[in-house]
């Protein structure tokens, strides 16, 4: 059986168990970094030396990085409807899963360490504000986008990039900063909230 090695409140983390959801994958999950399991230790190394969640161990096969991840279980078990074969398409849905991991995760990075993780290195008003600023400059993007797609992320389509994009958005909203108003943005989250991995992963676990 697939395992997977990470604490669900990672947001990474629940990358992989939300798209397992979506592929009805069964799965056992172990709890790995801060607050259970260290991974720093020569077992979880030797897996990733990166000393990172999460892993997966998909029988002989080991895995790391949560991108690769879900791109890897939704072409192993079928899943076309997440990460279309066609060419074009499947470039389409691997910019926005690209772009959240380089450009949206870097705009929101000191605001939420700030804000959330409570960092004493990171509590310049000025650094903090210009985070913000960048957040909300990178979520206008996926507002446009949406209002242009009139759906999902990468299309009208329901895709494996909606679910790196929903986290993040799920992460914005959860911090405590100004948020500006994005009706593409709310239209999206409540059309994602009918779907059972959403319920379940998307929202650090709560309804």
């Amino acid at each position: 059986m697939l395992k997977i090695l990470g604490k669900t409140s990672s947001i990474n983390v629940r990358k992989v168990l939300w798209t397992c959801a979506e592929l009805g994958l069964a799965f056992e999950q172990e709890d790995w970094g801060a607050g259970f399991r260290a991974t720093d230790v020569p077992e979880f190394l030797a897996l990733n030396p990166n000393a990172m969640v999460p892993v997966i161990k998909d029988g002989d096969f080991v895995l790391w990085e949560s991108n690769s991840i879900i791109r890897y279980l939704a072409g192993r078990y079928h899943g076309e409807l997440l990460y279309p074969a066609d060419p074009c398409a499947r470039a389409r849905c691997d910019q926005w899963i690209d772009w959240q991991a380089s450009e949206l995760n870097r705009a929101w990075s000191y605001a939420f360490l700030a804000l959330v993780r409570r960092s004493p290195l990171h509590q310049d008003p000025g650094q903090i504000e210009l985070s913000r600023a960048n957040w909300a400059r990178q979520m206008g993007l996926v507002d446009q986008q949406l209002a242009q797609t009139g759906g999902f992320i990468a299309g009208p389509s329901f895709s494996l990039a909606d679910i790196p994009i929903a986290l993040s958005i799920n992460r914005w909203l959860e911090t405590p900063l100004q948020h500006d108003d994005f009706p593409a943005v709310t239209a999206y989250m409540a059309r994602l909230a009918t779907r059972d991995g959403y319920r379940k992963y998307c929202r650090n676990g709560t309804p």
